[in-house]
Order: C-alpha cells, then structure tokens, then sequence
C-alpha cells in the first residue's frame, strides 16, 4: 500500500508487549476482523508479544444496553491498549432515539482528527506501476459529523437544520499533515478539495487554512517541493473516475473526504480492499472502508483484506514497518495471482480461505 512513513514516530525498542483493543461491532466486522488478527500474529517474534482485547461498541450493542459506545470501552482504549482495530457498524439510515454512531463518537473522544485511506491498484508485475495510486486525507472530527440537527414545523411543513463546523484548528491540523504525506511521496502533489465557490464561508475557511500551512511559523520552506492544486468537490468526482492519475494527495473537509474514498475504492475493484487509519497525536485505530454488510453478514464471503491492510497500516503507525511491509507483499500476492478470491471480486472463495492463504505468505 502506499502509507509508508508514520504519522507520528514511536519509539519500539523497548516496548515488551503490544496490546490492540478489538472493536468487532457489527456485521461483517466480526468476520473481518480475526483475519486481521491472524495476519498479525502471523507475524510471529518480529514485533513484540501481541494481546488483543475484545472491547463492545454497536448498534447491535445499542439494542441490547441503550448504549453503542460504552464508557469502559474508551476507558480501556485511553488507559491500556496502544492501538485499535475497528470492524464495522451498522448504523440505520432512519433516526433512532438516543442512537449515535460508536465510530463517529470514537473519532472525537480519543481526537482521532486524521481519517487516511489510500488506493492503490495492484500491477500485474510486481515491478510494475500501479495505474492508480492516491491517498484521501478525510478531516474526521467536525464538520456535518458534529451532528447537530434540528427539526421544526414552519409554513409549509417540516423544516429540518444541520450544523456545519468547520474550525480553522482541526483544518490547520489535517493541513499540515496532509503537506506532510505529499512531502513523503514520490509526486508530492496535494489537491485540496472543497466547495468554497457556493460554501465560502466553511468550506472558504478550510481552503485558506490548508493552502496556508507552508507560511506557518517554523515551516521556513520545508514544503517548498511540494506542489498544491485545488478542486471542486463535484468536478473531483468526476475526474477521479475519467482521470485519477492526476491525483497523488487528497486533503477534503469530513464529508467529501468519506464521499470521495468510497468512490474511489471501485476504481480498484471493491470496498473490501480499501484499509484506512483513524490517526491523532496519541493513538489509531485501524478500519476497513467498508460497512457492516448485512446482506452477506454471516455468510464466511466477506473481503477481509481492507480489514488485514488496515492492520499493516496501524503497525506501520506505531512504528512496525517491517511487519506491515510483509502484510502488504502477502495480500498483493494474493491478489496479483487471483487464485483465492472472495466473490466480490469475482472469486469463489470463503473469507477464512481468504485469510489463509494470506497468512501463509506472511
């Protein structure tokens, strides 16, 4: 994949044991997320002994307790684990009294700002270039995701308000780390997305702050190499599906950044490859693009390797890019031969053979 340098570096040498909170949830996620677990112990004595514990979080969860995110759930993230996987949620398209999405909320209590999903193709030759290979930096904290929502009855019947927080400190932040990843790719080219010609005001903050991070105090240059482009949100779409070659880095406010990840996810066969990592100063969390799929929850079909290259990319974080980098060879492997594939990728195969096949070559 091409998340290849951390975002913050963390120092190994003297961590004994690595201690991953599991956040199954719903769905699919409960399937997906033992492959992830199985390619990291698959992994063997190169990082250190690996504990995982299983944490609660859900809207299955939340019909059975009220909650979907339990406090002891955060608590034990914060207080014990160094890192997380996230499976998947299901949460409903209708409003549910005293609902809210666990994934959402987990973004905000452990200030998980940066939501980073790279695409990447996989080349028939493994010397080959792939022909399409970006990363969409997703601003995860504000912005429509505040959710908050009013309803009222007005002349002509009801009116429903959305809040919309753009604050120029989380997009100084995302900014700045999306100058970072340019910085650290081949291409350096950083495309901001917004909507700032109807959306001046938010969308117009978000914008202005981002292009300003080169003239941050302390900057003095450093991203000098880096070349910044802009694009509507609308006609970003558009040439992500005609051209998206011309894309290297995408740095988009919380809902083009969600919108434009999924899209780009069919231009390499399947939401069940794209991985992602929910990133702050402190912690991350790994998390497969897709949803919690319960049309085919519980059916053993489901693509574990966004699930599996989520894990790769949280190593990576911590500072295990060794172990990620042979997570990764082992699922474009699989990949580029074809042989063992789930049938939304056009195979037969189950997601526990999937998983196998991956693990063997790790």
């Amino acid at each position: 994949m091409v998340f290849r340098a951390p975002i913050r570096s963390v120092a190994t040498a003297a961590r004994q044991s690595l201690k991953i909170g599991m956040l199954p949830a719903d769905g699919i996620g409960r399937e997906v997320l033992p492959g992830a677990k199985a390619a990291i112990l698959a992994l063997g004595s190169s990082i250190p002994k690996t504990e995982f514990i299983d944490l609660l979080a859900g809207f299955e969860y939340f019909t059975k307790t009220g909650t979907a995110l339990p406090d002891e759930t955060v608590e034990v993230l914060k207080s014990e684990c160094d890192c997380a996987l996230f499976g998947a949620v299901s949460s409903p398209s209708r409003k549910v009294a005293g609902y809210s999405s666990p994934i959402v909320a987990l973004r905000k209590k452990m200030d998980l700002y940066a939501n980073i999903r790279p695409v990447k193709s996989v080349s028939v030759n493994p010397e080959g270039a792939p022909g399409v290979d970006l990363v969409v930096i997703r601003e995860n904290t504000e912005c429509l995701y505040v959710k908050q929502e009013t309803q009222t009855v007005g002349e002509h019947g009801k009116e429903a308000r959305a809040t919309r927080l753009i604050t120029e400190r989380a997009s100084r932040r995302i900014g700045e780390l999306a100058f970072k990843m340019a910085l650290e790719r081949p291409r350096k080219h950083l495309t901001v997305i917004h909507k700032s010609n109807v959306l001046s005001i938010t969308d117009g903050l978000f914008r202005e702050t981002v292009r300003a991070v080169p003239t941050l105090p302390g900057v003095d240059g450093k991203y000098d190499d880096v070349t910044v482009a802009e694009q509507l949100v609308d006609s970003a779409v558009y040439r992500l599906f005609r051209e998206p070659e011309i894309y290297d880095v995408m740095v988009a406010p919380n809902l083009y950044g969600d919108i434009l990840s999924d899209a780009a996810a069919a231009l390499v066969g399947s939401l069940g490859l794209v991985p992602s990592v929910n990133a702050g100063d402190s912690f991350v969390m790994g998390e497969p693009v897709h949803g919690s799929a319960p049309d085919i929850a519980g059916q053993n079909i489901a693509n574990p390797l966004a699930a599996i290259r989520s894990a790769a990319m949280m190593l990576r974080h911590i500072g295990y890019g060794d172990g990620a980098d042979r997570i990764e060879r082992a699922v474009d492997s699989v990949l580029r031969e074809g042989r063992v594939l789930t049938p939304d990728l056009g195979g037969k195969s189950k997601t526990s053979e999937v998983v196998d096949e991956v693990t063997k070559r790790i």
